[in-house]
């Protein structure tokens, strides 16, 4: 059964001294102004995702500063990359462990739909069972030649060096190694979510941040017993969208930072008189708390130029385009938040 944000609200633990600091794993943190714009661009964030579903023209929102540029949604699964891996790929075909994490993984090295969708149309169904690397390789060598971007600038995932020549034939090396060694068993079989994500990062390129990605795609499974609550590993954009918030004092202590931006969320968002549902009645998890952070680092870069983080980045590359295509809204099913059938 999902926790309902209220029934959540009593066990947390609030710790926001009148003074403007907090203390997280036995340190005083002060908190800057960009501590309370992260509560309140949740709150504008998740307006703006519930009025695309309910459709109509916009703008969605008066913020003008989420009016020009792009963000991603507070909730992870629910922006347009994550909604494809789960309705088209890990939900679809066969439901045989080791195929779905095959898929998964082959979708999350490109991140990409189209190459999705560029792989599944000229081969047919993907499958571990039936997978030969030179199949694989003509379909995206003759894409990457007719200038077909493979890859999503969303994050890099670097080649490993595994003897090839082409970026996409080591992923494919890559993939094959993880099959062969036994991945799929040894992440299934896991006593916990940070063990799974162990099991990862022992392959090449894979490192903490791409580890605990992929671990929390697989996690959308229906196989897959973790909770997002479990664990999380701080990426680059986190820990600038902390060091904003917190200052150097927050260095080392990232992820107990997220935990307890987890935890306290209720009181927050009632402290400053915001309205917060939630996905469905879902809170905030670890992973969404870590990716927000990322976004609040680039909507501070206008909204509080004055506050530095840890890259020096001043800018916010990507603007905003209203999508004609529908939106989709289904999530992994053992979450119980898709209604009736």
């Amino acid at each position: 059964m999902v926790m309902l944000l209220q029934e959540r609200s009593a066990r947390s633990v609030l710790d926001v001294q009148p003074s403007g600091v907090i203390r997280v794993a036995g340190r005083t943190l002060s908190v800057s102004p960009v501590f309370d714009t992260y509560w309140r661009f949740a709150a504008a964030r998740q307006k703006v995702y519930e009025a695309r579903l309910a459709g109509g023209p916009g703008p969605f929102t008066d913020d003008p500063i989420l009016q020009r540029h792009r963000f991603t949604n507070c909730f992870r699964a629910a922006d347009r990359v994550s909604q494809d891996l789960i309705g088209d790929v890990i939900y679809q075909g066969d439901p045989a462990w080791e195929e779905v994490f095959f898929r998964t993984l082959l979708f999350k090295i490109f991140n990409k739909t189209s190459t999705w969708q560029l792989l599944t149309g000229e081969l047919g169904e993907v499958r571990w069972d039936s997978y030969d690397y030179r199949a694989y390789d003509r379909v995206l060598s003759q894409a990457f030649k007719a200038g077909q971007r493979l890859y999503s600038a969303a994050y890099i995932v670097p080649p490993p060096q595994l003897g090839e020549h082409r970026k996409h034939r080591n992923h494919l090396r890559l993939l094959e190694m993880m099959m062969q060694a036994g991945a799929p068993r040894r992440v299934l079989s896991a006593p916990a979510m940070q063990d799974a994500y162990r099991v990862l990062l022992d392959f090449p390129a894979l490192g903490p941040f791409l580890a605990y990605q992929f671990v929390t795609d697989l996690n959308y499974a229906a196989e897959m017993p973790f909770s997002e609550m479990d664990f999380v590993v701080p990426g680059p954009g986190a820990r600038d969208g902390i060091r904003k918030c917190f200052g150097p004092a927050s260095d080392g202590i990232e992820a107990d930072i997220i935990r307890y931006m987890a935890d306290t969320q209720e009181e927050h968002f009632t402290r400053l008189g915001l309205a917060f549902p939630g996905l469905r009645g879902r809170r905030l998890q670890l992973i969404d708390c870590q990716n927000l952070f990322c976004e609040v680092d680039k909507y501070a870069r206008v909204a509080h130029p004055q506050i530095a983080g840890i890259s020096g980045r001043s800018r916010i590359k990507q603007t905003y385009r209203q999508q004609a295509a529908p939106m989709r809204a289904w999530f992994p099913p053992k979450w119980r938040l898709n209604g009736p059938a």
